[in-house]
C-alpha cells in the first residue's frame, strides 16, 4: 500500500511538475538514470545518453536490456503515477520489439493506457531517439491492478 507520506509527495510532484524525488525512490530508476516531466501530449520518460548503458561499445549502442528496463519501468510509473492505485502494480508479462539500435544519445518514451477487465490494464510503449515517427523499440505490458482504479 502507499502510504500518505508517499501520496502528498505524488501530490507536490504534480503540481511542481517534479519527478525527481519519487523516481530517486526507485533505485533501477536511479541506476540508468531515468527522467519524467509532464507536458500536453502526456508523461514524456526519459532516459539521458550514460555511458554505462552502452552495450554495444563499436556503435556504440544502448543495451538492449536496459531499453526493455526504461520502457517497463515507464510503463508502471506512468500507473502509478495517473490512476490513483494504492499499490505498486504487478506485471504479469511484457513484450518488447526492437525496431533499430538505440545510438549513444537520449531516448524518449510516452505510454498509453487501456483498460482490460477489472483487473488487468494494458500499456503500449513507445521508445524513440530523434524522432517520434521512427521509434527505436515498441512494447506492450501487462498490470494487475486493483479493481477501483481505472485508466
Amino acid at each position: 500500500m502507499i502510504d500518505q507520506a508517499l501520496r502528498d509527495q505524488l501530490r507536490v510532484a504534480h503540481e511542481r511538475n517534479d519527478y525527481a524525488p519519487l523516481l530517486a525512490l526507485i533505485p533501477y530508476a536511479s541506476l540508468i538514470g531515468i527522467e519524467c516531466r509532464r507536458e500536453e501530449q502526456g508523461v514524456l520518460f526519459c532516459l539521458p545518453a550514460n555511458r554505462n548503458n552502452i552495450g554495444n561499445p563499436l556503435l556504440p549502442a544502448i543495451h538492449g536490456g536496459v531499453i526493455a528496463g526504461f520502457m517497463e519501468l515507464a510503463a508502471a510509473l506512468q500507473l502509478i503515477l495517473f490512476t490513483g492505485t494504492e499499490q505498486v502494480p504487478k506485471i504479469i508479462d511484457f513484450s518488447v520489439d526492437y525496431l533499430r539500435a538505440g545510438l549513444y544519445r537520449d531516448t524518449f518514451a510516452r505510454c498509453q493506457l487501456w483498460r482490460q477487465g477489472r483487473r488487468v490494464t494494458n500499456v503500449a510503449i513507445t521508445a524513440w531517439q530523434a524522432d517520434p515517427q521512427e521509434p527505436i523499440a515498441t512494447a506492450r505490458a501487462h498490470f494487475k491492478i486493483d479493481e477501483s482504479t481505472a485508466p
